[in-house]
């Protein structure tokens, strides 16, 4: 564990925020994690009602990461920040806004261990767990840049958090609790506007269902036999579809939320009759909602989005089966939306912005 002086605000317990200002009164302290959780700024120095020193004291130590890249899309309707870590590690969050929410997508670990064929992430490999206070200011630093830009007609503040970013959330449990307790408990979020999503860790599930807040569930499932699945979800190996299926009987049993599964069509991979029927029954067995998205192609995967009929008619199966299920059109695709393609982008320019 780092050492308290070390860490950044967000990164100390939101408890224990004296170590910012050991010789404050608690009142002083009380108005900083107002700040932190309630009301964020970009800069302390807007935090208008502490003390000049206190907020140039810090200036160094609020975000425990600084923007590598920031770009908007959907006429400013989505936003993508590609933080970096002291470390040097990338965090990438991704803000969309709508008509009556505002959504993030924010991540639970610097790179992913899951190998994924068709994730952007995976294809770096895994880094390292981010902490709660990394995954949380995720959260405040985009409420803090809505305060500045808010994004028209939209609510002015994040009201919906899907950890669908980089990382396997349930790959790191302890994090993700921690961040969910403030989450809930500090910044008072709904615990139903909070949706976890896992490509299959069947005793994260477990874990999950247990917990005391009703978040909600999301599988990343994208194909419905275990053949196909493995070679696309390496896990599934570990824990095949009729474990995953029987933990999502367990979770929408003890919690009563219901599941969403998501579907990433790829071209000539899952985008089939056989596939859809297979992946109706599953839907039926665990009552859940089917989120289908086309694949947004990345540089390093041999996959591609299928075409419109493809798709139309993949949807048309769904619903020939008696499947609950939406196609979601992705959104972004100027900015590399997709998850970890922002990292693949900086990763693969040159110092003068040149594509290698």
């Amino acid at each position: 564990m780092q050492d308290d002086l070390a860490l950044s605000a967000y990164q100390l317990d939101p408890e224990g925020l004296d170590a910012l200002a050991p010789n404050e009164p608690p009142y002083r302290i009380d108005q900083i994690r107002e700040w932190l959780y309630a009301h964020p700024v970009l800069d302390p120095a807007q935090m208008t009602n502490l003390p000049g020193e206190l907020r140039k004291s810090l200036a160094g130590r609020l975000w425990p990461f600084v923007v590598g890249i920031e770009q908007t899309a959907d006429a400013g309707r989505t936003r993508k920040w590609l933080f970096r870590s002291p470390n040097g590690a990338s965090i990438e969050t991704v803000l969309m806004g709508y008509r009556k929410r505002t959504t993030l997508c924010i991540s639970s670990q610097a790179g992913c261990a899951m190998a994924c064929t068709f994730c952007a992430t995976g294809q770096f490999g895994f880094e390292r767990h981010l902490d709660a206070g990394e995954i949380v200011a995720q959260i405040a630093y985009a409420n803090a840049a809505l305060r500045e830009q808010p994004i028209a007609g939209s609510p002015g503040r994040v009201t919906n958090v899907v950890f669908m970013g980089m990382g396997e959330p349930l790959a790191n449990y302890a994090n993700l609790r921690e961040s969910l307790h403030r989450m809930i408990d500090v910044i008072d979020m709904a615990a139903r506007s909070i949706t976890v999503s896992t490509v299959g860790v069947v005793p994260g599930i477990h874990k999950l269902a247990d917990e005391p807040w009703q978040v909600g569930l999301a599988i990343s499932l994208h194909a419905a036999d275990d053949e196909l699945r493995t070679s696309l979800i390496p896990l599934n190996k570990r824990y095949p579809l009729d474990d995953l299926v029987d933990a999502g009987l367990y979770f929408f049993r003890k919690t009563g939320r219901r599941i969403s599964i998501e579907w990433t069509m790829m071209d000539g991979v899952n985008d089939n009759p056989d596939q859809a029927a297979k992946l109706s029954r599953i839907a039926h067995r665990l009552s859940a909602h089917i989120n289908v998205i086309a694949m947004n192609p990345t540089p390093l995967t041999p996959h591609q989005r299928p075409d419109r009929m493809t798709i139309r008619d993949f949807m048309d199966d769904l619903d020939h089966h008696g499947a609950n299920a939406t196609f979601r059109e992705t959104r972004g695709h100027e900015i590399d939306a997709a998850c970890g393609q922002l990292r693949i982008r900086s990763a693969t320019e040159t110092p003068n912005g040149a594509q290698l």
